[in-house]
């Protein structure tokens, strides 16, 4: 990206370097966070961008990079400057001024402070471009609302709605430019794989003949059915089970209090191994080890489309159902024939998948059917594969968010 250098009496100029400010409140532990640190590094990596990260949660953030220091208010973390967000944000000066661009993530509120500041600079003719960085979904008003403009009823700032999608009318995914090659460079190494499995779980290599799976999730009246299913199962299959708000019930289902890292515990077919907490940088290699991986929210939703595998998407569950909705939008973009030459799904292996993500989503108290699952697979593989191929021919999020603030400057 390349915009022109300014002196700073120019009005309606951006400097050089943009200089970003992002904000986010974390709301349920490590998706929100998740997804505005991915975004914040790629902006700075690929884009150029000078990053200024406030979280109000430090120590949810120091899960996915365990040397963040929740008590500094202010440290550099590749290449982003990483603040503590308090609830009292403090008069602005130098080090806290507005920045050429403000994102907020997920409509999380700006401090009252801040916001009179970007009302003064609007007032020199050098309003800073304000975003409004939405959560992800499939639903057909995504288009309609993407780009959206609303103006600040006192200040006149005006703010851009930027909706994360699927489609070339939405604002794209994350997805850094070599996420490919590290994946392929991966899965292409029986040396990288072991090194994985050995580092991780101290085993010398991936365990043979067997079925392997990575369990992420929220609590789920469901899950003991499963484990049990997988237990009775003719493969073998091994489950890999971050620390999380799942873990505590494979434990239990085992007779423990839960299942501690690098624990292990077998009933019958079914071997579960406790994960230590994997920091985010190390996250796509859980995925990409599995044959199959259950994930939750948002983040995790994501990396396991880029990791072209089969999944079950655990959905954030929000009141009335309304999250029903959004799940169902995602499977009709994702079960449709896509324009590759892949081998399109079969009827069968499509309500498979969208029988057993119902059922594991609460949509009945009916168990999930995994002897269902199992037959789809091999076909649900060639489907992950050809869905992640079609999704990254659209432009990914930080590109298109390069692009517009680059165009409002021209």
């Amino acid at each position: 990206m390349s915009l022109p250098t300014a002196s700073p009496t120019t009005a309606n100029v951006r400097p050089l370097i943009p200089r970003c400010d992002l904000f986010c409140a974390v709301v349920d532990n490590f998706g929100d966070i998740g997804v505005c640190w991915r975004l914040a590094r790629q902006l700075v990596r690929e884009h150029g961008w000078s990053v200024r990260l406030w979280v109000d949660d430090l120590a949810s953030f120091r899960h996915l990079r365990p040397d963040i220091d929740p008590t500094l208010a202010a440290q550099r973390c590749d290449g982003v400057d990483v603040r503590r967000w308090d609830a009292d944000f403090g008069p602005i000066n130098d080090g806290n001024a507005p920045g050429d661009i403000v994102i907020e993530g997920f409509a999380c509120h700006l401090p009252d402070a801040y916001l009179q500041a970007m009302h003064a600079r609007k007032q020199t003719g050098n309003a800073p471009v304000w975003i409004n960085l939405e959560y992800l979904s499939a639903e057909s008003w995504v288009n309609e609302f993407h780009m959206q403009k609303s103006v600040h009823p006192q200040l006149g700032l005006v703010k851009t709605i930027f909706m994360p999608g699927f489609t070339p009318g939405a604002g794209g995914l994350i997805r850094e430019r070599e996420l490919f090659s590290r994946r392929d460079a991966f899965l292409a190494s029986p040396e990288l794989r072991d090194v994985w499995w050995q580092r991780t779980l101290g085993l010398t290599a991936a365990p043979q003949e067997a079925l392997i799976v990575s369990l992420f999730g929220y609590e789920n009246a469901a899950l003991p059915a499963l484990l049990t299913q997988w237990s009775e199962n003719e493969t073998p299959v091994v489950c890999l089970v971050p620390q999380g708000r799942i873990a505590p019930a494979v434990g239990e289902w085992f007779g423990r209090e839960t299942l501690a890292p690098r624990e292990s515990a077998t009933r019958g077919a079914l071997t579960a191994y406790g994960l230590p907490f994997v920091p985010q940088h190390d996250f796509d290699h859980l995925l990409w080890a599995c044959d199959l991986n259950f994930v939750r929210g948002e983040d995790s939703f994501v990396r396991a489309q880029w990791a072209a595998k089969p999944f079950v998407w655990h959905i954030y569950p929000q009141a009335d159902n309304a999250h029903h909705a959004k799940l169902d939008a995602f499977l009709e973009h994702y079960l449709a024939e896509l324009p590759s030459d892949a081998l399109p799904l079969g009827h069968a292996e499509r309500e498979a998948l969208r029988t057993f993500w119902h059922l594991w989503n609460g949509y009945a108290s009916t168990a999930p059917d995994w002897a269902a699952l199992a037959t789809a697979l091999p076909a649900l593989r060639r489907h992950a594969q050809a869905w992640a191929s079609a999704q990254a021919h659209l432009p990914d999020l930080a590109r298109q968010l390069a692009s517009f603030v680059e165009n409002q400057v021209k």
